[in-house]
């Protein structure tokens, strides 16, 4: 990131940072105040090492000299190193041994700056540099900036405290810092995120990525590929690496990880170790696998840009690494590495490896249906148990139709040899079918397939027992049995915990945050969800999929509790893993999305989010019973919300029909309140447009039904509803009544997003009641926080950070996170600063 004007020959040559150059004070501040020696700047090319370096240089204090010596990476021979040094130091030179003399009498106060040590492994220039260091004065400060780490001895210097260190991880642009980078570019269309998931903050790719975007016509930098990176590449890499190194770096670079047994295998016996060693000590971009201490792999920038390129021999590598895993018994890697190589047989035939649970893995469900669609014959005729994974990725997926094409191959498999064997398939079977209705809203149907599948599933089976149980939850939730729900959760976790299956236990922890949910508890909901996320994080389980769900509902709840920067940004993550994964639920960002729009006014982008579900639901061919009715359900809120009553009064008058006679459909399980809500949705329009048949009863018999249910959240937001009705018609006193309590059940519950809709719908009406939530009272009978939140808050005032008042008081950093959560949820606030404001206004703290 810099331009450097090479002077080898003048001792007083100070560097020239680019006209792009943005200060890093988080790098340079501590590197100047170490006390150390020796500082080391060691890292892959194009990681900034010499911006930093000379970003130091030019801030060394008034009397300090420096002497900085540009070395371009070229293997000098100790006398030559011996003599530049001299040189840079104003020293005469003789011989080594009258430099080190000298060095070790140097008495002022210096800095002398190595840029671009030797690039490739020289021992003698090693050897020298290491007396060098050892010799030195402790006035003279060492500031060496190198691709590869010289073999000194450094473990003595560090126990010295005589080193300071940073590695390329440590030189990467943060996100604060990229941020001003495109401001500095004014680059249209530009984001931090797309930025850092290009260039994972590498400084070399944030510059290229900036320099590109100006012709995206011209260059690939957002598709996968940049010629710039790909010169860039070769000049600085393939250019100083032997054939055979560089066509071992680029297999490497094809491979989503792997270690020197792995590279034997694919190198030869000896050569791989030898190859894998000589990239490492060249900093060929080689750096740990998600921290693991014995896996590897290449820079993901670099190695997704090489995986996009032309490579005939790359089918071939991939069977070699396939063979390796398969004997390793890594199914999940050697199916994955099956598939790259184009050997689908061989992938389907080790899915016998997967269970359910792997659906939930990696991007195992879109590899099987993408299977599936190539080589649907070969896997519906291999077993029952290959039909079950790919039965429940086309549900995963909304493909509903193709997922009853795929169970009925089961018939393939009977009779079975025995009356009880047969009997399981059958059960199989129901489980299966079940899940299906289940998802179509065929409620009644759906229950008795899971009922009789539990009776009939062998204790083997217990994952479709499971899957069983989790149905049965749902539909208890849907019908608002609340503790039949609870009942059901808790033996489908039991079951989970019994077989230490922790992503089948995520699974059923979203049935769970939606019981919380419906009994008035979101921020508990959100904090179990963030449980879950982190335990799927530390485990390193992969759960793609899972982690998508996870997050949209997280944004959900926040997004109900009125945090919409924390609501944003987990529908944003979410929508975009459940994109990738061809997730069903992504329409569920889509629609958080839109409300968020709405909630600033911005109808237009609202309904411009509504749209992209929907093509996005047709194009993946989803059945419109999952999508349609929670659509029609938010543009009629939307309409009612803008004054436009007759569209939602259609609209919604249309979609009850299905939920409403004989053959009623069952609401979609991720939407438990669909129907109540649309059945007070139409009463607000009939009553904006005079049509209304006795709102109040229908209102009040909504509420009754809540209210029994223990359904706390729909309750106060039937109250508000009831409220606003009775206002319009007339009955103040009523609807004072029922929006005080519908007030008081939001603050109880720690909901906003109901009181926000209402002062969408009519702006004024709590001001003009007088029931305006006042700020300056913090609740009848005293303060809303907890002792323990109090003193969590006042540690927040004093500016400790969540890891110091976790030590402080002698608790986890999660119960500190949770801790801040619910202040933030109480006080109606999203930030630290906020709620320590909002606390001292009410008077909790001083």
């Amino acid at each position: 990131m810099t331009a450097m004007t090479r002077c080898l020959d003048r001792p007083g040559f100070m560097p020239r940072l680019s006209s792009h150059h943005v200060l890093r004070p988080r790098l340079t501040e501590p590197l100047l105040a170490a006390e150390s020696r020796v500082k080391l700047l060691c890292a892959p090319a194009g990681s900034g090492k010499s911006a930093l370096l000379a970003e130091c240089a030019l801030q060394a204090p008034a009397g300090v000299p420096v002497s900085w010596l540009p070395l371009n990476g070229m293997a000098l021979g100790p006398l030559d190193l011996c003599q530049r040094l001299a040189q840079g130091l104003g020293l005469r030179f003789v011989d080594e041994a009258t430099l080190l003399l000298d060095l070790s009498r140097w008495q002022a106060r210096a800095w002398l700056f190595l840029d671009d040590y030797c690039r490739v492994p020289a021992p003698a220039l090693d050897a020298l540099l290491d007396r060098l260091l050892a010799a030195s004065s402790p006035s003279l400060t060492w500031w060496l900036g190198a691709r590869r780490r010289p073999a000194c001895n450094w473990p003595r210097l560090l126990l010295d405290d005589e080193l300071w260190e940073c590695n390329g991880a440590e030189l990467a642009f943060d996100r604060d810092e990229v941020q001003q980078l495109i401001g500095h570019q004014a680059s249209p269309g530009q984001t931090v995120d797309k930025v850092l998931q290009f260039s994972a903050g590498w400084c070399a790719g944030v510059r290229v990525v900036l320099l590109e975007c100006d012709h995206p016509a011209d260059s690939g930098a957002w598709h996968g590929r940049s010629q710039t990176l790909l010169d860039y590449l070769q000049h600085e890499l393939f250019s100083s690496l032997p054939e055979e190194l560089a066509e071992a770096w680029r297999v490497l670079a094809h491979l989503p990880r792997f270690n020197p047994g792995l590279c034997e295998h694919l190198f030869g016996f000896g050569d791989g170790t030898s190859y894998l060693r000589d990239l490492q000590a060249l900093g060929a971009f080689i750096e740990p696998w998600e921290d693991s201490p014995e896996w590897l792999q290449v820079f993901a920038p670099l190695a997704r840009l090489l995986q996009d390129e032309p490579w005939p021999a790359k089918r071939s590598w991939h069977r070699r690494a396939c063979q390796w895993f398969t004997a390793a018994q890594d199914w999940q890697a050697a199916f994955e590495q099956a598939l790259l190589a184009q050997e689908y047989e061989v992938a389907v035939s080790l899915l016998q490896h997967f269970s359910f649970e792997d659906l939930f893995r990696q991007q195992n469900a879109v590899l099987l249906l993408r299977l599936h669609e190539q080589h649907g014959d070969e896997l519906m005729l291999g077993s029952a148990q290959l039909v079950g994974l790919v039965t429940a990725a086309l549900l995963f997926a909304g493909r509903f139709e193709q997922a009853a094409q795929c169970i009925d191959q089961l018939a393939r498999f009977t009779p079975q040899p025995s009356a009880s064997l047969q009997r399981h398939l059958v059960a199989r079977w129901q489980a299966q079918w079940g899940w299906l209705l289940h998802l179509g809203g065929e409620a009644k149907c759906a229950r008795e397939h899971f009922l009789a599948a539990l009776d009939d599933l062998p204790d083997s089976a217990w994952t479709s027992r499971l899957m069983c149980l989790s149905g049965l939850t749902q539909q208890a939730l849907l019908r608002g049995e609340l503790d039949v729900a609870q009942s059901l959760n808790r033996q489908a976790l039991c079951l989970a915990r019994s077989h230490g299956s922790l992503l089948l236990e995520a699974v059923l922890e979203l049935d769970h945050a939606q019981l919380l949910e419906q009994r008035g508890a979101p921020y508990r909901a959100q904090s179990l969800l963030e449980s879950v996320q982190a335990m799927l994080v530390q485990q390193r389980l992969k759960a793609g999929p899972l982690m998508g769900r996870i997050a949209l509902r997280r944004g959900h709840l926040a997004l109900r509790q009125g945090h919409d920067s924390l609501a944003a940004e987990c529908l944003e993550s979410g929508l975009q893993i459940c994109l990738e994964s061809q997730d069903k639920r992504a329409l569920y960002g889509f629609l958080g999305l839109a409300i968020l729009a709405a909630n600033r006014g911005d109808y237009g982008q609202a309904f411009i989010q509504l749209r992209d579900a929907e093509r996005l639901m047709q194009q993946r061919q989803v059945p419109d019973t999952v999508y349609r009715a929670v659509l029609l359900l938010l543009s009629g809120h939307f309409w009612l919300q803008q004054g436009r009553a007759e569209l939602t009064l259609e609209a919604v008058s249309r979609v009850l029909r299905h939920f409403q006679g004989p053959a009623a459909k069952q609401a979609p399980p991720a939407t438990l309140e669909l129907i109540p809500r649309l059945e007070y949705l139409l009463v607000l329009a009939q009553v904006k447009l005079r049509r209304a048949d006795q709102p109040i009863l229908r209102l009040a018999a909504l509420l009754e039904t809540a209210r029994q249910r223990g359904m706390q959240c729909l309750e106060g937001e039937l109250q508000l509803v009831l409220g606003e009705v009775a206002w319009q018609t007339g009955d103040r006193a009523l609807a004072v009544r029922s929006l005080q309590a519908g007030l008081e059940l939001a603050g109880r519950c720690q909901v906003q997003q109901a009181i926000r809709e209402l002062r969408l719908r009519q702006p004024g009406l709590l001001s003009e009641l007088g029931l305006e939530p006042c700020e300056n009272v913090a609740v009848a009978g005293g303060s809303p926080l907890s002792q323990r939140e109090l003193e969590v808050l006042q540690l927040i005032a004093l500016g400790n950070s969540n890891l110091e008042i976790a030590e402080q008081l002698f608790i986890s950093l999660h119960t500190v996170k949770t801790h801040a959560r619910r202040i933030h949820s109480k006080l109606g606030v999203e930030r630290r600063t906020q709620a320590v404001a909002k606390a001292k206004t009410l008077g909790l703290m001083v």
